[in-house]
């Protein structure tokens, strides 16, 4: 691609971002789009075909890799013995949420984007998908204990869906505010220990 093509590709995607994050993908001008990166509607079909392999181009990366850091904390926590999981719960989950969160600042506006504007798109349950993902991690875990002998009280889904997804709206939401890196770890931290506490309860396992 000639230095020129890449000038106008970057016009194209500061423009989309800047719409994007000001009015969502459903409202979003795909017209004032391509008035803005002042290119033609012709020019800009040459790049992407549509309005949501667009806004696709800005936030996949992101939605992916943060996905990846997530699921594959999960694998690795799964893989260790049942005895392990307990005593390694809190580090396991202090390194994603960290990970994460490093992540995050690094690509701030694509991530503001990917839980602000996402409405309309494949990437509008993006929190859902990471919520079913710890549903599921959570009952695997509950099944482990209770082949070790623990006695876990029966826990109804509502409820834990219910509280996963509040953990993850949580966290997201201290970070779309604009909040400081730093103190946006701190609070998460206090999160995790306030959730901690509850699984703590409920479950009857101090981890």
């Amino acid at each position: 691609m000639k230095q020129e093509e890449y000038t106008t590709l970057d016009n194209i995607l500061n423009a989309a971002k800047t719409e994007f994050l000001e009015k969502g993908f459903q409202k979003a001008s795909l017209r004032k789009i391509v008035k803005t990166a002042g290119v033609t509607t012709g020019a800009f079909y040459r790049y992407y075909p549509s309005k949501e392999a667009l806004f696709a181009a800005l936030i996949e990366e992101t939605a992916d890799h943060i996905f990846h850091i997530f699921t594959g904390t999960v694998e690795v926590f799964q893989q260790l013995p049942g005895e392990q999981q307990s005593t390694n719960m809190r580090a396991s989950s202090s390194k994603c949420l960290q990970d994460i969160l490093d992540y995050i600042y690094e690509h701030y506006d694509s991530f503001k984007l990917l839980i602000n504007c996402a409405g309309g798109t494949p990437y509008e349950d993006f929190t859902q998908r990471m919520v079913r993902v710890e549903e599921a991690c959570t009952y695997q875990y509950i099944e482990d204990m209770e082949k070790l002998g623990a006695q876990i009280p029966a826990v109804d889904r509502r409820f834990s869906h219910t509280v996963i997804c509040g953990m993850f709206n949580s966290m997201f939401e201290l970070i779309v505010h604009d909040t400081p890196k730093e103190e946006a770890a701190a609070l998460i931290r206090q999160l995790q220990e306030f959730y901690t506490a509850g699984w703590t309860r409920t479950l009857g396992v101090e981890f």
